[in-house]
């Protein structure tokens, strides 16, 4: 065992998020960390990493444990490259290369600092550093990030800095890494490349992500679910069909609960007019004290909140007739999503190109191209990140003046009614409530929009009353995403352009996504390099420059 943790409490205020969190973690193990938005799965790598200490509970490492982790925020980097970024975050790196650099200038005829110096240049070279940077800018260019390695760290994206982070975890070499959310900002050969290195690596991880191509080839899955943790061994697939069991259990328990309550609460009015109606001293005792023991069992019941009972679509479909009602009753909230789905569908084109070829300056990105997408119809925008899907949207919906069609056509239905699911919510909404956000997106779109209207959207996609008053740019990834839904689907659209939408979504949400898909009328135009998502939604694909 290389990591033993016990969080009983951790609280936001008067908010309770942990209460029970108890799991730990085997030497070479890797974990998938999964949950709801909002349950603490970032919080709880803060405190793992030693960087949230305001908890009460233990988290004991095996000695000698080197733990790496994933940084979400950067600051008062200045003017660091990339390289020194990732090098600093090397266990020893840069202790090592300060012996090295500045000994032989002081070191003299100092046997101890000699001894020190020798001892350095040794393990220097056991931990392959001499030949380090050049293993980094070759990892960065397997990513797709190009000669950044001596550009200003402070200058990349956020997209960008991920997939750094993620490169500085792979030449860690330390014992246990805690990597939040590494494949968001991936394409699909830079994720496969990721998903191989961490199938070999030899250090234990724990990895938040609803990536399901990643919690395939996890050992086990923790859930944190309703302020505590449980574990799942093996892979989602395992996840799925143990999920299914230990939630019918679960559901059969709170219903006993319930039943128990109702009973309790009868029996609390019975003794009560019992004790009453009696006019012996003894039977009133008797009848009081039965009444009190009830009341308490009962208030102690009634202090039991209702878990969070989720059970994925297919393992649900299995139910039996008992269990499946009782789901019905029992399941958790989801996102509701209101698409079209009638069955009459005119099937006309509503996106067509014609040996389209697209680009910036001198050379195209992409040649040759030709789409003809209808009502009813999917299809897949296929390519590395920089290969051009991002141009074909922009050109198709006439936002980018400087992408060039060196030859061909591009239409878009100008009568077509259009859905955009973006990565980056628009700046513009940052500073307003969530409220006001949603507000404004309407009303700039011409579309009417009510205080009623508001509420029903937020209660949709599973907003609070607290949230409505909360800065756009305070919100979760999970929280900007449902923004996002939001956003695409103000219109009414019979288009849908979709840019990796599983980023930042629970794996509910990403279901609910891909049923309300499925089942949509009109036309899809999407990205993604999730390989569920693709097989779910299908569809045609377009290759956009090379595999």
């Amino acid at each position: 065992m290389i990591a033993d943790i016990s969080i009983t409490e951790k609280s936001f205020g008067s908010k309770l998020l942990m209460h029970g969190v108890r799991f730990s973690v085997d030497d070479g193990e890797k974990v998938g960390v999964i949950g709801r938005n909002g349950v603490g799965k970032s919080t709880l790598f803060g405190i793992l990493a030693g960087t949230d200490k305001d908890f009460t509970g233990d988290i004991i490492y095996k000695r000698g444990t080197v733990v790496v982790a994933t940084a979400q925020e950067h600051h008062d980097l200045g003017e660091t490259t990339v390289l020194q970024y990732v090098l600093a975050g090397l266990p020893e790196y840069s202790q090592l290369s300060h012996i090295i650099e500045t000994y032989p200038e002081t070191m003299g005829d100092d046997m101890k600092k000699i001894d020190e110096y020798t001892q350095a240049l040794q393990r220097f070279d056991d931990k392959g550093f001499y030949q380090i940077e050049e293993q980094i800018e070759r990892e960065l260019d397997n990513f797709q990030l190009p000669g950044v390695a001596h550009r200003a760290f402070a200058s990349l994206s956020g997209g960008q800095k991920r997939l750094v982070e993620v490169v500085k975890i792979m030449h860690s070499q330390a014992q246990l890494a805690l990597i939040d959310e590494p494949t968001n900002h991936m394409d699909y050969v830079a994720k496969q490349q990721f998903i191989d290195w961490m199938r070999g690596a030899r250090e234990a991880m724990l990895v938040i992500t609803h990536d399901r191509d990643v919690l395939k080839e996890v050992d086990r899955i923790i859930e944190l679910k309703d302020g505590v943790a449980q574990s799942f061994k093996g892979n989602y697939e395992a996840y799925l069909k143990q999920n299914a069991v230990s939630t019918g259990s679960a559901m059969t328990e709170f219903e006993q609960i319930e039943r128990r309550i109702e009973n309790l609460k009868a029996k609390v009015v019975q003794f009560r007019r019992l004790k009453e109606r009696s006019r012996d001293p003894d039977t009133i005792k008797q009848f009081k004290r039965r009444e009190n023991e009830a009341q308490h069992e009962l208030e102690t019941l009634q202090k039991i909140r209702k878990p969070t009972f989720w059970i994925d679509k297919n393992s649900a479909e299995n139910l039996d007739y008992k269990a499946a009602n009782r789901y019905d009753k029992f399941k958790a909230k989801n996102i509701r999503m209101n698409l079209k789905n009638e069955q009459s569908r005119s099937k006309h084109v509503l996106v067509s190109a014609k040996e389209l070829s697209l680009g910036y300056g001198d050379s195209p990105l992409f040649a040759g191209v030709n789409v003809d997408l209808r009502e009813g119809e999917a299809l897949e925008l296929r390519g590395r990140n920089g290969a051009g899907k991002t141009t074909f949207i922009k050109a198709l919906l006439g936002k980018d003046s400087q992408a060039v069609t060196f030859a061909g056509e591009l239409m878009l239905d100008k009568h077509a009614r259009v859905g955009v699911y973006e990565q980056e919510v628009s700046p513009q909404y940052f500073d307003l409530t969530l409220e006001r956000a949603i507000e404004k997106m309407y009303l700039d779109r011409g579309l009417t929009i009510t205080d009623t209207k508001i509420r029903g959207l937020m209660s949709d996609y599973l907003f609070t009353d607290s949230d409505r008053s909360i800065p756009l740019a305070r919100l979760s990834g999970g929280q900007k995403a449902r923004f996002q839904l939001i956003a695409m689907l103000a219109n009414d659209p019979e288009l849908l352009i979709l840019d990796e939408p599983t980023n930042h979504l629970d794996l509910p949400s990403i279901e609910e996504l891909e049923t309300a898909l499925k089942n949509y009328s009109g036309a899809i135009l999407y990205v993604s390099h999730d390989g569920y998502f693709r097989q779910a939604i299908d569809g045609d694909v377009l290759q956009v420059g090379e595999k």
